[in-house]
């Protein structure tokens, strides 16, 4: 049996706990949609890439005088120099990629918590859980 003071701190303990593990749930929910959003928006960059291939030109709309070589077909073609965001683009990866180890650990995290088989920290990693969804996808939506 424990006296009320050892009561009242496992108590505030247990509590403290739930918070925690709810808070972290609520983070993991935010870090998939911070991943949904930086690869859209680097789609959304290479997309608008100022050195995209031009549209193809159908084959039957060439006429015979513009399929015959000449002197300009022959010279050697200018390649367009390296997209200057390629920086940018491993930079990109990188942070995603550190997203994803983070998201992947506190997922496991979050597995061991509830694997404690505690009613109540389970309770927290669903409330946390739906808390976050309720929370960050709505933004999804405005990106």
């Amino acid at each position: 049996m424990c006296t009320g003071l050892q009561c009242v701190c496992v108590c505030v303990g247990m509590v403290l706990s739930v918070i925690v593990v709810c808070l972290l749930t609520v983070f993991y929910e935010v870090l998939k949609v911070w991943r949904v959003w930086l690869g859209s928006n680097s789609k959304l960059a290479q997309s608008q890439s100022p050195y995209a291939a031009p549209p193809s030109i159908p084959s039957d709309s060439i006429s015979a005088l513009e399929s015959s070589p000449s002197e300009s077909s022959l010279t050697p073609m200018q390649t367009p120099p390296p997209t200057p965001n390629i920086r940018h683009s491993w930079l990109l990866h990188c942070i995603q990629t550190v997203l994803h180890m983070l998201q992947v650990s506190l997922g496991y995290m979050l597995m061991l918590c509830v694997m404690s088989y505690n009613t109540w920290i389970f309770l927290g990693v669903i409330v946390g859980s739906g808390l976050g969804y309720f929370l960050s996808f709505p933004l999804l939506g405005k990106i």
